[in-house]
């Protein structure tokens, strides 16, 4: 990951004196996700660039360390390491802190003082979406340059790159532009390396310059910072806390707080009751494992296998479920069930509950005898992260081979998509999906495998019903007949 600031004009040595770091000499910041290294490739009176230079271990990455996801093998191969996330962000807040605070000593007025910079960043993923960079920079006064590339110029029918180069110019104080790189870069990726917690609704806030006792008559929009005053601010907050969107209403809320006194008394009301049923929205992954456990329970099933078990989250409700006298968990990464061996306390745990449980790594694509001679089999949100090539293997192996009582099956509903803001057309919602299914598909595949291996099949669906898109998962309840 790779990021330079260029100054053009006169003096711009003193930038060394911004960025409190020395021209003369590269400087080497041990992180915890890797190295970071400032050292400056051309110094002049008249143009000075300082380029700031992050070295990622991705093997520390896939074996669990920060950042790290819990995916699997497919993790060895992902771009964390190498495009410009929210580790290049953290990395500038770290190697630049001082600056991005606007102060400096020696050079206090010059700090003060907007200057004629330019910033390149590597490798920024903006998928389908070309218009983003603009959409984010241009309003704040950069001129925006993109480059992209062929996938593969042996290969042109692959299409572009997902990423771009991006090159913003102004005339900006440098601790302006150091906080817009801070809060804009994670917008591109959507997706945070480390845990979001409350407080990072008031980072935002404090990097887009949101002062809250701001006097009146500094005017509004210079007393909410540049963030509030951005006309693409809600597309900023919904993509910066992706996968925290009450984070990111909340944020909302705070950078549009110069219009409550507008409202009537009505409709704040009806606002606060809004907000307050969004508060008790059921995350969809509890609504999941709760209709999967209730429909375990109903097939009277006393042992189950959980395949492709991930965290053990389905596992861990089972078991404590008294009709439950066996349950295996399994999954094809040895680190993910070395997780949730932590995650259940496995050293801990209450005997009872310890004799019911076994942990196995194997592989749903290859016959094991180990699958068979359970009432019921749980795949939950697996299917779609089998290549379409594999699934009459998989099929056979569960409905033929290991052939239980009952299975249960999840999966998204690929037409459910629609509602999720920012996700490009046809996108599916884990870059290690192989497919999603539209309702009538997974309606049509049960059907398949009700009539080649003597099933019959119960669909219906979990989470919030749209009434043109149905609901965001699909779950398939498949019966042996006789």
């Amino acid at each position: 990951m790779l990021l330079t600031i260029t100054y053009e004009g006169e003096h711009t040595q003193d930038l060394g004196f911004l960025l409190h770091k020395n021209p003369d000499r590269a400087q080497q910041f041990a992180l915890s996700y890797g190295k970071a290294y400032v050292f400056y490739p051309e110094v002049s009176d008249e143009r000075t660039t300082a380029a700031l230079l992050l070295d990622i271990d991705p093997i520390d990455l896939a074996r669990g360390k920060l950042g790290g996801s819990e995916g699997g093998l497919f993790d060895y191969v992902n771009d964390r390491p190498y495009a410009s996330t929210s580790f290049m962000s953290n990395a500038i807040s770290r190697v630049f802190g001082t600056a991005m605070k606007g102060r400096c000593d020696k050079k206090q007025q010059l700090a003060d003082t907007p200057l004629p910079l330019t910033a390149t960043l590597t490798s920024l993923r903006t998928g389908d979406d070309k218009e983003l960079a603009a959409q984010l920079f241009e309003p704040l006064g950069y001129t925006v340059k993109t480059e992209t590339t062929l996938l593969d110029s042996r290969f042109p029918e692959w299409g572009e790159s997902p990423y771009i180069d991006l090159t913003i110019s102004g005339t900006v104080k440098l601790s302006e532009l150091l906080n817009h790189l801070y809060v804009l870069i994670p917008v591109f990726d959507m997706q945070k390396h480390y845990y979001i917690a409350p407080d990072e609704i008031q980072k935002l806030l404090d990097h887009g310059g949101y002062m809250a006792d701001a006097g009146e008559d500094e005017g509004s929009t210079q007393s909410k910072g540049w963030l509030a005053s951005h006309p693409y601010k809600e597309k900023i907050a919904r993509r910066y806390f992706k996968n925290k969107q009450s984070y990111a209403r909340k944020a909302i809320d705070i950078l549009m707080s110069e219009l409550p006194e507008a409202q009537s008394e009505e409709d704040a009301g009806a606002a606060a009751e809004e907000a307050e049923a969004q508060e008790k929205r059921v995350p969809l992954n509890t609504q999941r494992m709760e209709a999967v456990r209730n429909a375990v329970l109903a097939s009277g099933a006393s042992s189950v296998i959980d395949l492709g078990c991930g965290e053990c989250r389905l596992t861990s409700l089972l078991l404590s479920e008294p009709q439950i006298q066996r349950i295996t968990a399994c999954d094809v990464s040895v680190s993910v069930l070395e997780k949730a061996a932590k995650r259940l306390r496995l050293d801990d745990m209450n005997p009872f509950k310890r004799r019911k449980l076994t942990l196995m790594q194997a592989s749903l694509t290859y016959r094991d005898k180990r699958f068979e001679g359970f009432d019921c089999a749980c795949v939950i949100e697996v299917i779609e992260h089998i290549e379409p090539t594999r699934l009459p293997a998989f099929e056979r192996i569960l409905f033929a081979f290991a052939a239980p009582k009952t299975v249960i099956l999840t999966t998204p509903n690929r037409e459910y998509n629609e509602n999720y803001t920012n996700m490009k057309r046809n996108g599916l919602r884990h870059d290690d999906h192989r497919f999603e299914w539209t309702r009538e598909e997974f309606r049509t595949w049960a059907a398949h495998i009700c009539e080649q291996f003597g099933y019959t099949c119960v669909c219906s669906g979990i989470g919030e019903n749209d009434p043109a898109f149905g609901t965001p998962t699909q779950m398939g309840v498949f019966t042996r007949n006789g």
